[in-house]
């Protein structure tokens, strides 16, 4: 498991990213990853995500982007205190990869800004004993 974390204006967004070996076919060139997203707002004013902006880069150095509105279906509003989660997937043609972006707030005063999310690897995390 990779972890990361960011905070902007009171926004801390918590990754935690995981390989998920049932879903993957290495033999045929995919990897499958999943990752668990903590976005709480820490600040002293309610703020809502409007939508996403990811950056995904394989283990070839290859980048895709990814936009689009809310997260999982969802805008959720965030008032002072409060968390929202929600767990997503990742496939690669790569055994290796990272992902990094942000997410696009707006406070209730109408003030936009973007939350960082801190570059995270996807990868096969080996357990030593």
């Amino acid at each position: 498991m990779f972890e990361s974390e960011a905070v902007t204006r009171g926004i801390r967004v918590k990754v935690r990213s995981f390989f998920v070996p049932e879903r993957s076919a290495p033999d045929e060139g995919q990897w499958f990853f999943a990752y668990r997203i903590a976005i709480t707002n820490e600040g002293s004013e309610p703020a809502q995500l409007l939508s996403r902006h990811w950056i995904i880069t394989d283990g070839n150095g290859e980048v895709e982007e990814v936009r689009g509105p809310g997260v999982v279906g969802e805008q959720p509003l965030l008032a002072p205190g409060e968390s929202f989660e929600y767990t997503s997937a990742c496939p690669l043609p790569t055994s290796v990869g990272s992902m990094s972006g942000t997410y696009q707030m707006v406070t209730d005063a109408g003030e936009a800004f973007d939350a960082d999310i801190a570059p995270f690897t996807l990868g096969e995390a080996r357990t030593l004993h």
